[in-house]
């Protein structure tokens, strides 16, 4: 199944803040926020950060890493060949950062395979029902994708 990715970040280079995967099909969101690093980058201040909580009580997950690493496991552990979408090089790196729980250890998965969109014309600002939000720009990425390239 194909699942559409997006990552809120703390600035430019910055740690995760949030992640979100949305399957193509079904109902089954995955959203996870991370500990919020000691110096917040101002933008991210004003435009992530308020904006974490906004999502349904069942999807919010507040976990450290290996947690948010191993929830990631579980939640792709029945799906034989994932294929991750997203349409920014970071989301793509903070999603696989993600996969490792330590030196030379990765979260167990069946297969994976990532893909990287020319995303011309999408804005998740523009787009998303609440921008800044990993989960909303998710859903935005996903109705862009099957709007455009299906």
């Amino acid at each position: 199944m194909r699942y559409f990715l997006d990552t809120e970040f703390n600035g430019f280079a910055g740690e995760l803040i949030s992640l979100a995967l949305v399957p193509e099909y079904g109902d089954q969101d995955f959203y996870v926020s991370l500990p919020l690093p000691a110096d917040i980058h101002p933008w991210v201040a004003q435009n992530v950060i308020p904006y974490l909580r906004f999502v349904p009580p069942g999807v919010d997950h507040e976990l450290n890493r290996v947690d948010a690493a191993r929830h990631l496991e579980a939640y792709l552990a029945s799906d034989r060949d994932p294929v991750v979408i997203a349409d920014w090089p970071d989301d793509l790196a903070h999603f696989c950062a993600l996969l490792t729980t330590g030196p030379g250890e990765m979260i167990d998965l069946n297969g994976l395979r990532l893909e990287l969109i020319n995303g011309a014309g999408f804005s998740a600002a523009a787009n998303s029902r609440m921008p800044h939000n990993a989960l909303h720009d998710a859903h935005a990425l996903k109705d862009f994708y099957l709007g455009s390239f299906v």
